[in-house]
């Protein structure tokens, strides 16, 4: 049970962050490929916010359902 709510915790922690900063990763593009000449670019893609929104509500049913006191 703490172990659920240990990890609720967190995605909570990490959706909000989201939500609030943002977070990107970089993505590699093969642009030109001729030969032995290999040209690549780098882009940034922003993750959508709401899928830091939906981390957080994962994490506070995870929370929820391992705080129940079951008989």
């Amino acid at each position: 049970m703490r172990i659920r709510i240990l990890l609720g915790a967190v995605l909570i922690l990490a959706g909000g962050y989201i939500l609030a900063k943002g977070l990107s990763y970089t993505s590699k593009e093969h642009v030109l490929d001729i030969g032995d000449v290999h040209i690549t670019a780098n882009e940034r893609q922003p993750v959508p916010t709401w899928a830091g929104g939906l981390v957080a509500i994962a994490g506070l049913v995870l929370v929820l359902s391992g705080s129940s006191r079951r008989p």
